[in-house]
């Protein structure tokens, strides 16, 4: 993702150094100045970089910290993104150099700074991007989570293709599928289905029907979890997609009608018209075990096909097998708790009735010890 974000930004440069900047170049030193000289550290020539660094020594505010951390992620790696870094510690009293992800780290243990224009230089930011971005992020959108911590995955918005409605196939045509693959399952109102991690790995999410209800599941590889959805809240039906943008490591999810973006382990919109509707999908259990162990419980059960619409290696492990490798994030969080490594699988459980309540037993744990009793509430 970092490879594909340092590509994007030197298109950027390329494309805007070029001429097809439509702002205009006398500065001034209001909103629309200070937004347009914030745009010129990520998208102007060598004159325009050092012009508005110029500009942002003469008008500097402490508010202005995450932006340019946030347009320091997206900087090719020149004597620019040396010197704004050195000049950005200057103003700090921190020294994290050019480690990005230090920067946010520090940042994001301190009160939250939020400039009046945060919102609205992160939507000209990354429209640039993908005009579709333009719609996430703005001054008059409600936002419920720090916007410092919405970061970009490395994607357009459904750049990584959910599966909608893909097609099923009865468990015995499955001959792509070895015992021990994991596989995703549900049992929703006598309809059985099994959706293999092989090959959700490379879309992170699917909407399907299944029982009767709408259901998104979403599974989100950075964090591991597999979450599914009831999509439908108070008689409407949110289509949901992959945002393109992460917090706190975790997918955002957006809907089409509004553009809000939705915390995926809560089903909550949590940025955009909706983040104050007081909307909380119902969620669904899911069982993760092998495809053997899956078809010996249920062996009527429908299953993935292979024939998805799209060419990706669905072989078992292969996506993100780099990543996995490691026990290295690829996105930073505020903090870490040290009890477990931060890949370690867990049994994460959530009850309606204590929400403030989850607990998370390590499948290591699990392994030694068949029993484990507990109190909540």
């Amino acid at each position: 993702m970092k490879t594909k974000i340092q590509l994007t930004a030197l298109l950027l440069t390329v494309w805007l150094a070029a001429g097809t900047c439509v702002w205009a170049e006398e500065g001034d030193s209001g909103p629309e100045g200070l937004l347009r000289q914030l745009l010129f550290l990520v998208t102007g020539n060598e004159s325009q970089q050092s012009e508005a660094l110029g500009f942002l020594q003469t008008h500097w505010q402490a508010d202005i910290t995450p932006m340019v951390i946030e347009a320091a992620s997206l900087i090719r790696p020149t004597s620019f993104a040396q010197e704004l870094m050195q000049w950005l510690e200057q103003k700090t009293g921190q020294h994290f150099g050019t480690d990005i992800d230090a920067w946010y780290h520090w940042l994001w243990n301190q009160p939250p700074l939020v400039h009046p224009v945060y919102a609205d230089f992160k939507s000209e930011l990354y429209r640039l991007l993908d005009p579709k971005f333009e719609h996430y992020f703005s001054a008059d959108r409600t936002t419920d989570i720090r916007l410092d911590e919405v970061r970009w995955g490395g994607v357009r918005q459904d750049g990584i293709p959910p599966l909608r409605y893909p097609k099923m196939i009865p468990a015995e045509a499955a001959d792509y599928l070895d015992d021990d693959d994991i596989v995703f399952g549900f049992a929703i109102n006598g309809d059985v289905r099994a959706y293999p991690k092989r090959i959700l790995a490379w879309h992170e999410m699917f909407v399907d029907g299944i029982g009767g209800l709408p259901i998104a599941g979403v599974y989100c590889t950075l964090c591991g979890t597999v979450i599914p959805f009831v999509t439908e809240y108070e008689g409407v039906t949110h289509q949901l997609g992959t945002s393109g943008f992460l917090y706190r490591s975790n997918k955002l999810m957006y809907d089409q009608a509004t553009q809000s973006l939705w915390n995926t382990l809560w089903g909550e919109p949590v940025i955009g018209p909706l983040a104050d509707a007081g909307i909380r999908l119902e969620r669904l259990y899911i069982v993760t075990t092998s495809w053997g162990e899956w078809r010996r419980r249920h062996p009527d059960t429908l299953v993935l096909s292979l024939d998805t619409g799209y060419r990706r290696d669905y072989s078992e492990g292969a996506a993100y097998r780099d990543y996995f490798a490691t026990d290295e994030l690829m996105f930073t969080v505020p903090t870490i708790d040290q009890r477990l490594k931060n890949k370690d699988e867990v049994l994460a459980l959530i009850f309606d009735e204590y929400p403030d309540q989850p607990l998370a037993l390590a499948a290591g744990f699990l392994a030694r010890n068949s029993l484990y009793t507990d109190r909540i509430g």
